[in-house]
């Protein structure tokens, strides 16, 4: 009882300090794990095999980490993740790689070139083009990259890029949701239970879809109008810049893109190749390394507190884990359902959504994996069920608030930087409305499919 109670102190206080954000997440989460090992597992339990079970070195020493996505879920489940923590680390090399080449900065051009710079028509394509960057790559470096190409365009073209990148925010977590390796919560989820990117694809995927032919039409008739630039001469100004010229490299240019390519292949493919995520992951980064002139600036590039993060964030996690903590949980969401399935998805998105607009979907994700695996295996409710539900609950309603998602904080800090503050009022005028939307209609093909 005391450790449960130790583990949910910091546990909370942790998420309390995420939404504080005095200090660096990284550092929050990190200090949260190591007071989880000491405090919880060495003081209160006395127990040096729990603290071997949350670190789960051993894991990666098993061919199937490796070779195979399907472990059971306690083994994915217990501890440090660490196919999300090799995933998630591949895949940002690669697309540092990427960045270095030219690769965005040639894309966003090449599309404004596409619509005559008309900022309407521009709003739309990089709407799309965050969803489905997004289904490939983390949102939150889609997001880095489009808000900074937004407010270049906004300023170049005299228009509010605010609507912009509100826009681009909400579609980035609606075409993460779609698969498994775009919002970190899928990432997160789909190994734990040993999902693939295929299961994804088939499931949330055209969930996600359904909503995309939604939220065009809605942010358009939003926005249509406070994004209008009647100035012709910076329209014509900005039809004389050449993508390619954004292109450092061409070679590396090339290179890099065909390592993308290869990445997304690996990812659509690894149910029948055996390859786990960690494995794609790792063979991402290498080849993207040993692809770079400067492999040691390309790494030091890479946003490392966010890997520190996920440790930490985990290592908390296993806790309340460990301690029976979301076996309680668990129960409780049981007891009030009496195992109806049906009941149990409305509860279970809502509660996702609702939970994700005011603290970060990332460590709400980690948490209730735990919880849904148990709900499954004590009631008997079909496990992938509550895990398309999960997933479709925290990556939208992560989309309602500033603070909900690392891509909506990301690209508001950028909007902030670049000396366009997006107040909570506004950002939650347009996306609080549409994520209700989504999650209703979400909750709606769940219900009728499943």
């Amino acid at each position: 009882m005391v450790s449960q109670i130790l583990a949910v102190i910091i546990f909370v206080v942790m998420f309390v300090e995420i939404v504080r954000e005095k200090f660096p997440r990284y550092l929050v989460t990190l200090v949260a794990g190591v007071l989880t090992l000491v405090v919880v597992f060495l003081l209160a339990m006395q127990s040096l095999p729990d603290v071997w079970k949350a670190l789960s070195l051993e894991s990666m020493a098993e061919t199937t980490f490796w070779y195979t996505g399907h472990m059971t879920v306690n083994e994915m489940n217990t501890g440090i993740n660490w196919s999300t923590i090799l995933f998630i680390s591949g895949m940002m090399i690669m697309v540092e790689g990427m960045s270095e080449a030219g690769f965005f900065d040639w894309l966003c051009l090449r599309l404004a070139k596409l619509v005559n710079y008309k900022p309407v028509p521009l709003m739309i394509c990089f709407m799309i083009l965050s969803a489905v960057l997004s289904m490939f790559i983390d949102s939150i470096t889609v997001i880095l990259f489009l808000a900074v190409a937004s407010v270049r365009l906004a300023h170049l073209l005299k228009f509010d890029p605010i609507p912009l990148i509100i826009a681009e925010i909400f579609t980035a977590n609606l075409g993460g949701a779609a698969t498994m390796s775009g919002d970190p919560p899928n990432i997160i989820i789909g190994t734990a239970l040993g999902l693939t990117f295929g299961d994804f694809l088939r499931n949330t995927g055209l969930i996600a879809l359904l909503c995309m032919v939604v939220m065009v039409p809605y942010f358009y008739f939003c926005f249509r109008r406070q994004i209008q630039s009647r100035d012709e001469t910076a329209r014509a100004a900005a039809m004389s810049l050449d993508p390619r010229a954004s292109i450092s490299s061409r070679k590396a240019f090339v290179v890099n893109v065909t390592i993308f390519l290869v990445t997304v292949l690996l990812l659509v493919t690894h149910a029948k190749t055996g390859l786990t995520v960690a494995t794609v992951g790792i063979v991402a980064a290498i080849l993207t390394l040993l692809a770079n002139p400067a492999p040691l600036r390309l790494l030091r590039k890479v946003d490392w507190q966010t890997v520190l993060f996920f440790l930490g964030l985990f290592l908390t996690v296993s806790g309340l884990e460990q301690t029976g903590v979301l076996e309680a949980m668990a129960n409780g969401i049981a007891g009030i359902t009496g195992g109806n399935l049906s009941l149990m998805i409305v509860i279970l998105i809502w509660l996702s959504a609702v939970a994700s607009a005011f603290v970060d979907n990332i460590p709400f994700a980690a948490t209730m994996v735990p919880v849904i695996s148990s709900l499954s295996a004590t009631m008997g409710v079909d496990l992938n069920t509550l895990a398309w539900t999960l997933s479709m609950g925290t990556d939208i309603g992560g989309s309602a608030t500033p603070i909900g998602a690392s891509a909506n904080v990301a690209g508001t800090a950028i909007a902030a930087r670049e000396g366009h503050p997006i107040s909570w009022g506004r950002y939650c005028k347009y996306s609080a409305p549409a994520a209700v939307i989504v999650v209703a209609i979400s909750m709606a093909v769940i219900l009728l499919r499943y």
